[in-house]
């Protein structure tokens, strides 16, 4: 059976041969005076001065002995510092691996013991997260961007200046940033310089930005949605950077007025608050030109309503961690409602059914299949879950069924994995189940998602009672959870069953709990 390939209808783009931070200041001196990211308030760099912080970080770190083999995991909101810690590491040729600031001390060293993690670089308000978090961990040095006591001040780490060290650009894994891929525990990413700067170049025909554009970034740089498109991409095209370290619908419309922000990143819940809350007519937003959602699908009504709203394109991509992260994308006017846009350039897709295996053309409806230079190395030391996710011939398989219509657009209609998207996050069944049934009144548990016009999806829990336990409250399990996880890994919706349906292998028949 031959496989039907859809390929893109972009041309193809040249890819450099240079690391990620060659890649995002190759534009740097062309940029002088030129502000690169700022907060809006008390700290800012041009594209100059960045580039120089993150030379003289880059010097620094490798005479402490950071380098190739070495993991720097870094534990932060969105500050215009973050960049020049990530670039700070990856110059001085050592891998990066980004921790959600909101995980508690479990989550946190999960993270740290599976990348390997020597170092951490935090922020005084997650210092005592870090430190709980790093014993027995295997960290050496803990580092706080500005003071705290008992911790090594970022400040004092810059030394002089140094290029790129050099590494294998196509096999040396830059970052390792943490998902659930289709289905499990978070793991470890494997992405290569390689892979961030393909992404970044093939963006070239559907972001095309005008001199002086300025974007908020208020999406968490610790996910690659943040990470990739609105730090790495942005400045790499010469976009201004305004960052927020947390979503506060007012903050995020201040800033848009006060730093005449052209391209607001989203998720569709924040595309949401655009179109319904009030005081979005308090505001100038006529600087605003695009929408961009992503992370979960967004409805067209809720696009055209934001749309409406604020009097700009709405669009949406497609992406995953495991693909640096972008696979769709919609070029500028050619938005078509309920679309993820077209495969970007250099990017080859198949939609095939999963249950016949067969290769599915224009109208199809199957599982998401793609190829190319952005797919990832594959999952740190878990070659069972990367052979899973990433077969023989470069597919990596989605997990998520989608449809390409005849003007080559994608739209994903539904998922095969397992994993719940709550407001752009990732909920891993699996994570939440395995603290669930920790709970003593707890027997046996299950997790699904269901639909949420906010969220996106909420989890719910089926949960099933010890021997002589009567009742058990939701409120009861979200307090055993929220000391476990992040509070967004929370249970939202709760029920009680006889017994939880399972496969005779003893797999949980999700699609049973979601059918009733």
């Amino acid at each position: 059976m031959s496989a039907i390939i859809h390929t893109s209808p972009l041309p193809d783009v040249d890819i450099p041969d240079q690391s990620i931070t060659e890649c995002v200041f190759a534009p740097a001196a062309d940029l002088a005076g030129e502000v690169a990211i700022t907060d809006g308030a008390s700290s800012s760099y041009t594209f100059p001065e960045l580039h120089a912080a993150v030379r003289s970080l880059g010097g620094g770190l490798s005479a402490r002995g950071v380098g190739p083999g070495t993991t720097v995991a870094v534990l932060a909101p969105n500050v215009p510092e973050y960049a020049i810690v990530f670039h700070g590491i990856a110059l001085a040729g050592g891998t990066v691996t980004t921790i959600n600031p909101t995980y508690g001390p479990e989550e946190v060293r999960h993270q740290l013991t599976d990348a390997g993690a020597s170092w951490i670089v935090t922020i005084p308000m997650f210092l005592e997260t870090a430190r709980t978090a790093s014993e027995g961990a295997g960290v050496e040095q803990i580092v706080v961007m500005g003071e705290a006591e008992g911790a090594v001040p970022l400040a004092s780490l810059f030394g002089p200046p140094i290029d790129q060290v050099p590494v294998d650009c196509a096999e040396h894994v830059v970052v390792l940033p943490y998902s659930s891929g289709t289905t499990g525990l978070p793991k470890g990413v494997m992405l290569t310089h390689r892979n961030l700067v393909a992404n970044i170049a093939q963006m070239e025909h559907t972001f095309v930005p005008s001199e002086g554009e300025a974007a908020l970034a208020v999406l968490p740089f610790f996910h690659i949605y943040g990470m990739q498109v609105l730090m790495n991409m942005l400045l790499a095209f010469g976009v201004r950077v305004v960052t927020m370290p947390r979503f506060d619908m007012v903050r995020a419309l201040e800033l848009v007025q006060e730093q005449r922000i052209t391209r607001f990143f989203a998720v569709p819940p924040m595309v949401l608050g655009l179109a319904k809350h009030p005081v979005v007519d308090d505001f100038d937003l006529s600087s605003v030109k695009q929408i961009f959602s992503g992370a979960a699908p967004l409805g067209a009504d809720l696009a055209a309503a934001a749309a409406a709203r604020v009097g700009c394109e709405v669009v949406q991509g497609y992406g995953m961690t495991e693909l640096s992260p972008v696979s769709h994308c919609t070029p500028e006017g050619q938005f078509r409602p309920g679309t993820s846009g077209v495969t970007i350039s250099n990017t080859e897709i198949r939609i095939v059914d999963p249950e016949s295996g067969e290769d599915l053309g224009v109208g199809g409806r199957g599982e998401l299949l793609v190829r190319g230079p952005q797919v990832m190395k594959g999952y740190l030391n878990n070659p069972e879950a990367t052979a899973e996710t990433l077969d023989a011939d470069g597919w990596l398989h989605t997990g998520d069924v989608a449809v390409v219509d005849e003007e080559n657009h994608v739209s994903i209609v539904d998922r095969i994995k397992e994993l719940i998207k709550y407001k752009g996050f990732q909920v891993p069944p699996a994570e939440l189940e395995a603290v669930l049934i920790t709970h003593p009144a707890v027997a046996d548990a299950a997790v699904i998602g269901i639909p949420d016009e906010e969220a996106g999806e909420l989890p719910k829990a089926f949960i099933t009672l010890a021997p002589g336990v009567g009742a058990l409250t939701l409120q009861d399990l979200q307090a055993h959870v929220a000391e476990h996880l992040a509070s967004y890994k929370q249970v939202r919706v709760l029920e009680v069953l006889e017994a939880i349906p399972k496969s005779a292998s003893g797999k949980i028949l999700r699609r049973e709990l979601r059918d009733g």
